[in-house]
């Protein structure tokens, strides 16, 4: 009889945490073809400080440690009251043209996520070109259990897709119109 009482708790128990689970982390992954070696990508995007030479909505971008692991880097958005957020460099390899960063927080009125990290990378295509690869892992904007619409997983991932698009479509632009 013990052991029946105990079976149907663990049940109980195991069916309430199963209805009360929060987000799921996100996963994304974009890309691009360039018709440029990789060099050329790299010498665009190589530089944690250069985002907003390349990325159309980025008004400014300053890294205060340049390629050092832990720099900081500030990003000043073009939208009204100029919104800003820091991004914090985690690995960078020159050598294999990719980098990584997190944000460590943002307001989700300027991006619905939470605990947010991307790398970026460039690779060569095998056709005389280049594949720039951005992708990104985080949590929708809203933590707990019932977002609201704006915050929940859907619109944190059409968020994030809307970012690295316009990044990736610009970066072509610009690289592939360069001398």
């Amino acid at each position: 009889m013990r052991a029946l009482a105990l079976a149907a708790a663990v049940v109980a128990m195991a069916s309430g945490a199963a209805t009360a689970h929060g987000p799921t982390r996100q996963k994304l992954v974009e890309s691009v073809e360039i018709d440029k070696p990789v060099e050329k990508v790299w010498a665009v995007i190589g530089n944690f400080d250069a985002l907003s030479k390349w990325h159309p909505v980025i008004a400014s971008s300053v890294a205060d440690k340049g390629n050092d692991i832990g720099s900081t880097r500030h990003l000043v958005l073009k939208a009204p009251g100029d919104p800003s957020f820091d991004e914090v460099l985690d690995k960078y390899d020159a050598g294999a043209h990719s980098y990584k960063y997190e944000i460590p927080k943002v307001d989700p009125k300027v991006l619905p996520v939470n605990n947010y990290t991307s790398t970026l990378s460039v690779s060569d295509n095998g056709k005389g070109g280049s594949t720039v690869e951005w992708k990104g892992a985080f949590y929708r904007g809203y933590m707990l259990n019932d977002p609201p619409e704006d915050l929940n997983d859907e619109n944190s991932v059409k968020a994030v897709r809307g970012v690295y698009r316009a990044g990736l479509d610009n970066l072509k632009k610009v690289v592939e119109t360069a001398p």
